[in-house]
């Protein structure tokens, strides 16, 4: 996702579409639909407004629709796939010197407490060892996440923002028709 194809190639959005929006339901007025229930009460997980048919007679988008269709997209899935590429691996290797060091200072207290220099011992240099690699690793993944994943991940939320525009534009559309029909 770091080459755009279009009118808008060679430039990149970098700005959040949901920095300033509202949550979902959280003072929207009429139409907030998602996330309550049955006689208004939050947490139901149902639309407000009845499914009809967009312009055309063709049926309205959900909104879980549109995250579907984003979760299948190859877009997502190359963004998962980095993500899973370097967790995975990571945390193995993580995960694996952390045991090693614990199973060292339980059956090999000798050598753990072999002098380096001074009082300082292999234990002591492999427990700060702990808290290095733990720093290091994180600045590993956030390096990647900038490097990898962040600008494909913002590219799809944008994707799902303007479809959730048009969702609720054509939702505003099919609202203002019913009233004026009565």
């Amino acid at each position: 996702m770091d080459k755009h194809e279009g009118r808008d190639a060679g430039t990149i959005r970098l700005d959040d579409p949901w920095y300033d929006a509202l949550a979902v339901g959280w003072g929207e007025g009429e139409g907030a639909g998602v996330g309550e229930g049955s006689g208004g009460a939050p947490g139901g997980g149902a639309e407000t407004s009845p499914p009809s048919s967009g312009p055309g007679g063709a049926p309205a988008r959900a909104a879980s629709d549109i995250y579907l269709e984003v979760q299948r997209s190859a877009a997502f899935q190359e963004v998962r796939g980095r993500y899973r590429r370097f967790v995975v691996p990571a945390t193995a290797g993580f995960f694996l010197w952390y045991v090693a060091y614990v199973i060292a200072a339980t059956t090999a207290p000798g050598m753990m407490a072999r002098p380096v220099f001074g009082s300082v011992n292999v234990a002591l240099l492999a427990g700060l060892g702990q808290f290095l690699s733990t720093f290091l690793l994180t600045w590993a993944y956030a390096r990647h996440a900038r490097l990898r994943r962040d600008r494909a991940a913002l590219d799809l939320r944008w994707t799902v923002f303007e479809q959730e525009q048009v969702r609720r534009a054509d939702a505003g559309e099919r609202t203002r028709a019913r009233g004026a029909g009565r």
